[in-house]
């Protein structure tokens, strides 16, 4: 079997819910399992030391994650058209795998959750392309064949899955994002097992 690393950072638990939808989309493709992870957050308190292990949820990633892994989907709430510093802080030390160019050629997509429709989604998506880019990986986006992507009135972009979560977010991801994010899912794992011949 070989493994999607599915990676986020999620604070209200969009996010997590936006990777697990991802993720069912990798694992629906014969041959491929999806490994999912996280990123710790990022204190302001210098002395502050999160635990190794988080109390609960997926562990969080290791530079091996992304070096096993054949392809990467990665997401993380919007904040102010960017990704969160968070998993900012996470792609910054990256640079040992850079270096050897261990990701060159595996390929990446990108999901966020932002709380409203204008509130950022794409220049999100967007920016946390660039890290990936930089690494040499192939971007996997959403194309138009995906009907959802034309009707949706909510989330979900042609760079990547998205959705619309509400100024307090409480709003629940609708059936055309939750369709938008297994058919990233899928659409990675497939270009991922074709690349890996």
């Amino acid at each position: 079997m070989q493994e999607i690393l599915v990676l986020y950072y999620s604070r209200h638990g969009a996010v997590r819910e936006l990777g697990h939808l991802v993720a069912r989309g990798v694992e629906c493709v014969p041959g491929m399992g999806a490994r999912i992870r996280t990123v710790p957050r990022v204190s302001a308190v210098c002395e502050s030391i999160a635990p190794g292990v988080p109390s609960e949820g997926p562990p969080y990633a290791e530079l091996r994650d992304l070096e096993e892994c054949i392809g990467v989907a990665f997401g993380s709430p919007t904040r102010f058209g960017n990704m969160a510093a968070p998993m900012k802080y996470f792609w910054d030390g990256t640079a040992p795998l850079w270096l050897t160019g261990a990701l060159a050629g595996k390929p990446g997509a990108v999901f966020t959750s932002a709380s409203s429709l204008h509130g950022g989604h794409e220049t999100t998506l967007i920016s946390m392309m660039l890290p990936l880019l930089h690494h040499g990986m192939v971007i996997v986006g959403l194309p138009y064949t995906e009907p959802e992507l034309a009707s949706t009135e909510a989330g979900g972009t042609p760079y990547g899955a998205s959705h619309m979560a509400g100024t307090a977010n409480d709003l629940p991801i609708t059936e055309k994002e939750k369709r938008l994010c297994f058919a990233l899912g899928r659409r990675l794992a497939e270009v991922a097992r074709k690349l890996a011949k």
